[in-house]
């Protein structure tokens, strides 16, 4: 029997994972619903992927799926997750960053505690979470932990990071160091991934982060360098589109609905 899925959001990464169940990717899921803020939009996008249109929380929890993944916003996350989990839903979450609510993370895991429900933190465009995790299960003290991001200077342009004669730079330039929370302090919802690999590690305050623009950079480029007392990692996760924040969220589905899970 198939498992019911449930989508928040509309846009690209929502529709990246719909299809996915509709060509077969994720053969062990049905789609029932997509929960949208935008009748119209919503109402198109339900009506390509066969599944029910919801712009109301309470009428799509009613649907019970099984599992909600949220491809939309830190909003949705901070307005919705409670009650999806208190529902009898799984989450899996894309906008991490709205767990910088510690309030928020705290009574979101106290929900999913209560009611037999889990919250999933997709890895987007970083992952390796599993690393992360047996790199600090396999340290007595605590792991040490930088991420550095590539950007183009056009992105850094849209950035409180911007500086003058930026664009015009022929060599890669350091334009911000400190931490993964001071990064989501002061340029909130948008470095999720970052946000979610320190939960994953070395926790928000002790994660460093690095943003470098680069010229003629296109994509997506981390790397994640860690030092244990007994291990060491350093890995680099490139990508064209970010798409791949939507096909980490297909990899979770495919493992919960498979006999074989690849951790």
């Amino acid at each position: 029997m198939k498992k019911k899925l449930a989508l928040i959001g509309c846009g690209y990464l929502s529709q990246t994972i719909a299809q996915a169940v509709k060509s077969g990717s994720l053969a062990g899921y049905e789609l029932v619903a997509v929960l949208g803020r935008n009748p119209i939009r919503t109402k198109q996008f339900a009506d390509y992927f066969n599944c029910t249109p919801c712009t109301d929380i309470d009428a799509f929890i009613a649907l019970k799926p099984e599992f909600v993944a949220e491809a939309a916003s830190a909003v949705s996350v901070t307005d919705y997750c409670e009650k999806i989990l208190a529902g009898g839903s799984h989450l899996i979450v894309l906008s991490t960053a709205a767990f910088a609510d510690v309030a928020l993370y705290q009574r979101a895991i106290a929900v999913a505690l209560k009611n037999n429900t889990k919250i999933y933190i997709a890895g987007g465009a970083t992952g390796g979470f599993n690393l992360l995790q047996t790199a600090s299960f396999m340290s007595s003290t605590p792991i040490d932990v930088t991420i550095t991001s590539k950007k183009s200077p056009g992105f850094i342009a849209r950035t409180p990071f911007n500086k003058e004669g930026l664009m015009n730079i022929t060599e890669p330039e350091r334009v911000f160091s400190g931490t993964a929370k001071e990064i989501i302090d002061i340029f909130p919802y948008v470095f999720n991934v970052i946000y979610a690999t320190s939960l994953a590690s070395a926790g928000p305050k002790a994660t460093k982060f690095n943003i470098d623009a680069v010229p003629n950079f296109a994509g997506d480029d981390y790397r994640i360098e860690v030092k244990g007392e007994q291990v060491a990692l350093d890995l680099t996760i490139k990508s064209g589109d970010y798409a791949i924040a939507a096909w980490s969220v297909v990899s979770i589905l495919n493992n919960a609905a498979s006999p074989v899970v690849f951790m």
